[in-house]
């Protein structure tokens, strides 16, 4: 390896480990997170990686980006979403239709009757949502009409 091969390494390492210390002692480090603000119908104690997973379903689900249901920061000098805000009417219809569908779960699908129905997931958003954002019940009747048809059908 050429001189200053090894040398331009030796001065990255020492970078990195500078900086490394330098955030340490500077106190730059973030406080403990305080958790999540403002959940009403998810776990309190919920991971990240939960909470991500829950939102990616109703995002798929409904064909929706996070603005549909969250509210951009108030304050105009600083850009993002509000996650805590309920300035929206959406969010507390996702809120609805979530408990409404833990419901459903719960009491027409919890065969073994666990003490967490609410990780059965038979009926979930894609279920009446099909990734718009307004589910069209002139789908749902075709669907029964053509299931009704094909039983009567095999029936005889």
């Amino acid at each position: 390896m050429k001189k200053w091969h090894v040398g331009a390494i030796i001065a990255l390492g020492f970078l990195v480990t500078l900086g490394a210390s330098s955030n340490s002692v500077s106190g730059s480090n973030p406080e403990p997170d305080e958790g999540f603000k403002n959940l009403k119908v998810l776990p309190k104690n919920i991971s990240d990686k939960q909470l991500d997973s829950v939102m990616g379903e109703f995002s798929i689900s409904l064909g929706a980006r996070c603005g549909f249901c969250h509210a951009r920061k108030a304050d105009t000098t600083k850009r993002g979403l509000d996650f805590a805000s309920d300035a929206k009417d959406e969010k507390e219809i996702a809120r609805n239709m979530y408990k409404m569908t833990s419901y459903l779960n719960a009491t027409y699908f919890n065969w073994k009757n666990s003490t967490r129905p609410d990780t059965i997931h038979y009926v979930v958003c894609y279920t009446c949502h099909r990734g718009t954002h307004s589910p069209d019940a002139q789908v749902f009747l075709h669907m029964i009409d053509s299931t009704e048809q094909a039983f009567r059908k095999n029936r005889h």
